[in-house]
């Protein structure tokens, strides 16, 4: 294949346009949930991921996974934990089986404002997924996005 091989050339267009719905979805989210509650995406998402662990055997997210989940590196992910932590809405403690784990909680506070920062990130999406729905190149991927189902 070369450069200006079509089906490289289609790649890179759908690419572009995935990318571009995520954009758009992700500065829709931002806005709202900036103005309504004060927290940025990625802190909605950190708080939503680790407010999913249990205390059942693995129920706890390694600094590792929980990067992974959130999509950020293991440094940005702690000073995000940090940020967090420093607001009262999350709280960190060493593992009782292995001393040099660090688990990380969400606090009665952070419940709260996930709770009631959940509407305001359902209701940002959908809009966001109207929108761009009302666009030809995107239209098939909010499609796709509607019907992916994920495992629970």
């Amino acid at each position: 294949m070369t450069a200006t091989d079509p089906a490289l050339t289609a790649l890179a267009q759908g690419w572009c346009a995935l990318s571009l719905l995520h954009g758009k979805i992700e500065s829709h989210i931002e806005r709202a949930l900036q103005s309504g509650h004060g927290l940025s995406v990625r802190e909605y998402s950190l708080l939503d991921v680790l407010s999913r662990q249990h205390n059942g055997p693995g129920g706890h997210l390694q600094m590792k996974q929980v990067a992974d989940a959130v999509v950020l590196s293991q440094s940005a992910t702690t000073r995000l934990v940090s940020r967090l932590e420093d607001r009262g809405l999350l709280t960190r403690y060493l593992c009782d089986t292995d001393r040099r784990g660090i688990y990380t909680d969400v606090t009665d506070a952070g419940l709260t404002l996930l709770a009631q920062a959940r509407p305001t990130n359902d209701a940002a999406l959908r809009t966001a997924l109207d929108e761009a729905a009302r666009s030809p190149e995107l239209a098939p991927l909010v499609t796709a996005v509607e019907e992916l189902k994920v495992p629970a």
